[in-house]
């Protein structure tokens, strides 16, 4: 025979319970939408990547198509979308977060090939970039 056990909280702890349940929630989810991770700013270096990781495995688990429009960031969730503008000729690019990087100081995002030439950085390979969260 299964015996079971019965738990008898007032509504007052399971208010309680449940409030800190939401307040634990809503902390995690704050802290996922900081703009650009570690110092905070939207504005810094991007530099793109290519043909070398065309086909590869990204960090989603998607693989990374170098002509689709993607980047690579170190702390934004996976399906971000930002609007990246390149501050050098007011160019921008919607992209959508799939992969982990830039692991060289200094840059704030890797731009896919196709979202570096359509903010004309291809040549330059960095470009000082706005990042905003658009979804």
């Amino acid at each position: 025979m299964v015996e079971s056990k019965h738990w008898d909280f007032d509504c007052r702890t399971i208010a309680v319970i449940v409030g800190m349940v939401f307040l634990t929630a809503a902390a995690g989810c704050a802290a996922r939408r900081v703009p650009t991770g570690g110092g905070g700013a939207p504005e810094g270096d991007a530099s793109w990547y290519g043909i070398a990781y065309h086909g590869r495995i990204a960090a989603d688990g998607s693989r990374y198509n170098m002509y689709e429009f993607t980047a690579a960031h170190k702390t934004l969730e996976f399906g971000t979308q930002l609007l990246v503008t390149n501050l050098s000729n007011g160019r921008t690019v919607k992209v959508k977060i799939t992969d982990r990087g830039p692991f060289v100081e200094g840059r704030i995002i890797d731009l896919s090939f196709t979202a570096a030439q359509a903010l004309g950085m291809l040549n330059d390979g960095v470009a000082p970039v706005h990042l905003e969260i658009i979804g």
